[in-house]
């Protein structure tokens, strides 16, 4: 059953969305639209930002699409001189998985989730700061991950990192308090993503019997959080992380 978005008004608005092609992204850069603003999706796959670009052709012109590596500086310096406008809202929502116990995680398989997952919310947040209107209701929000709550079984590079970026969210919330930014995290718990959904079904049941509210997370309810604190009345959060997860983390 499809929900009512909350009732925001972005329409006035300008949006970022790394990672915004697919999953959850796609379905936060949709609630932003539906509700007004307009965005620009970075994504690093150059396929699932066409299938993004039919599925969002309604929007027109409000939707701006862009390619980025977000681990690379050089092509996040590029795509954030390419913005066709000033910066209200930034969603840093990119990421990749390579899940291994220690003794099989590689060298590469942690740096590379380090790199993107890590470096390029800094790396984002680091280029697009200059590129914020003259505001004082600028936002900055980060997604990370209830594991990075209390770690996770083959995931030592997706806690470290999704750890690493609520650190730098609360320190952001200090730094850029004064220059009217809040800096604030999602944590999402076990969330239904086409990917899942080609999970077997007893795989996906023994997950929801783990989870307290009896349901795998929506990809909306990550979104309605993020939509929440974009919005004027979340304008005295800050340095804060909101985990979306069912009470799976209490």
């Amino acid at each position: 059953m499809t929900k009512k978005n909350l009732n925001f008004d972005f329409s006035a608005k300008n949006v970022v969305v790394t990672g915004g092609a697919r999953g959850i992204g796609l379905q936060i850069v949709r609630q932003f639209l539906e509700s007004g603003a307009m965005v620009s999706i970075w994504e690093f796959s150059a396929e699932s930002l066409e299938v993004a670009k039919a599925e969002l052709s309604s929007f027109g012109a409000k939707v701006h699409f862009q390619q980025v590596d977000v681990s690379k500086f050089a092509s996040v310096e590029a795509a954030a001189s390419a913005l066709p406008f000033a910066v209200d809202i930034l969603v840093n929502n990119a990421g990749i998985t390579r899940d291994k116990s220690l003794a099989k995680m590689t060298v590469e398989d942690f740096e590379s989730v380090i790199d993107t997952n890590l470096n390029g919310v800094f790396y984002c947040t680091k280029a697009l700061l200059p590129k914020f209107a003259d505001s004082p209701n600028k936002r900055i929000i980060s997604i990370s991950s209830v594991v990075a709550l209390y770690g996770n079984f083959g995931q030592t590079n997706y806690v470290a990192a999704k750890a690493g970026v609520i650190g730098m969210t609360k320190t952001w919330a200090r730094e850029l308090s004064r220059k009217g930014f809040t800096a604030n995290a999602v944590a999402p718990g076990f969330t239904m993503t086409p990917m899942v959904e080609a999970m077997p079904a007893d795989a996906r049941k023994a997950v929801e019997d783990k989870i307290p509210a009896g349901r795998w997370g929506r990809p909306s309810d990550i979104a309605n959080a993020c939509l929440f604190l974009a919005s004027d009345e979340a304008s005295y959060i800050s340095g804060t992380v909101i985990s979306v997860d069912g009470a799976l983390v209490v």
